[in-house]
């Protein structure tokens, strides 16, 4: 059975169609990787999958069970959205860590407020685990530090640990190198690579082909907020069968 399963998914804005009918599933320890051109909905379908955005129509299952229904009120309850949220861990762009909070208290918070809501977990327990992603990030010795204190691909591998931290059924990530400055890319696309080889199950929206093609289990191309074309990624990235996508494919490779 797949962990996720997208089924007819279309957001609208106003007359706008920005996702039309867009389908999917990913089994657990894949990772998905979406290329596409700037306003292709790569962003849109990470915001309805975390419940951002909302779509128009369309379902969403996670781990068998029909987190969203377009057609059923029951599946879109405004208390239910936090809930629902917990299956997606997302990365953004631009890092968006608290600057009053050090790393350590940006990766722990979100697990200490639902601690606290729900019970079951010690803060000391929370600590340890928020010490033991960021050792795993490689930023053992930056706990401490404010991310004012800390470079862009630092800031970023806080990110992913606060990501993480709520153990999610599935991790996002939205071009999570476009911030970066290129020395800086390398490191956060080591730690993506790491996860990839410890079956965590991912989707990357990312403009690296090179990596996308030799990290990736599946690739997705997406073109005017449809999928063009998916597959094995060196078969969609070296050998595609779509003229749009190999068109997108030379334009990336002459920029």
């Amino acid at each position: 059975m797949s962990i996720l399963e997208v089924h007819n998914i279309e957001k609208h804005f106003g007359a706008t169609r920005v996702l039309e009918d867009i389908s999917f599933s990913l089994e657990q320890g894949q990772a998905l990787a979406i290329i596409g051109s700037s306003g292709s909905g790569k962003t849109t379908l990470l915001r309805c999958l975390n419940f951002l955005e909302t779509p128009n129509s369309g379902s969403i299952s996670v781990n068998g069970n029909v987190i969203f229904d377009a057609a059923d009120p029951a599946t879109q309850l405004e208390s239910e959205i936090r809930k629902k949220r917990l299956h997606f861990g997302l990365v953004f762009q631009n890092f968006n860590l608290f600057p009053q909070y050090t790393a350590l208290q940006n990766v722990t918070l979100a697990r200490e407020l639902l601690a606290k809501e729900r019970g079951g977990e010690s803060r000391d327990h929370i600590l340890e685990a928020g010490k033991e992603l960021l050792a795993q990030m490689g930023l053992a010795d930056r706990a401490g530090h404010y991310p004012h204190q800390l470079s862009g691909g630092q800031q970023q591998r806080v990110a992913i640990a606060r990501a993480l931290a709520l153990q999610p059924d599935i991790l996002c990530f939205d071009e999570p190198t476009s911030a970066l400055d290129p020395e800086l890319t390398g490191e956060v696309l080591r730690v993506i690579r790491g996860l990839a080889e410890q079956k965590t199950t991912m989707i990357i929206v990312t403009h690296e082909m090179t990596f996308a093609r030799d990290v990736a289990d599946q690739i997705i191309f997406m073109d005017g907020g449809v999928i063009v074309e998916q597959g094995d990624p060196r078969q969609v990235i070296d050998h595609p069968r779509e003229e749009r996508t190999r068109q997108f494919l030379a334009h990336y490779e002459e920029n």
